[in-house]
């Protein structure tokens, strides 16, 4: 028969697994850019409507000669709520 010493020192070790396993096996989540080659991340931010994000978009477009295109990306997230972040190319 085993001591209560070892048989309270297997729970927590299981218990610890069984709260650590799923907290680190979860898919992560990245924005991804729309299709198409030369798109990059801009400024960093995410936006809670797609028009907020339009809005700063065109701004940001007029700002940046560099880029001829610009879009929203919805960014899914697992228990929160959707938001959208820019991208230009």
């Amino acid at each position: 028969m085993k001591s209560w010493r070892t048989r309270v020192g297997i729970g927590l070790a299981v218990g610890a697994a069984a709260i650590a396993i799923p907290l680190t096996s979860s898919t992560a989540f990245a924005a991804g850019p729309p299709p198409g080659d030369g798109w990059q991340p801009v400024g960093g931010e995410s936006y809670d409507s797609w028009q907020a994000c339009y809005d700063q978009m065109q701004s940001d477009l007029a700002l940046n000669p560099q880029y001829h295109e610009a879009t929203c990306v919805s960014d899914p997230q697992p228990g929160l709520p959707n938001f959208y972040s820019e991208w230009m190319r």
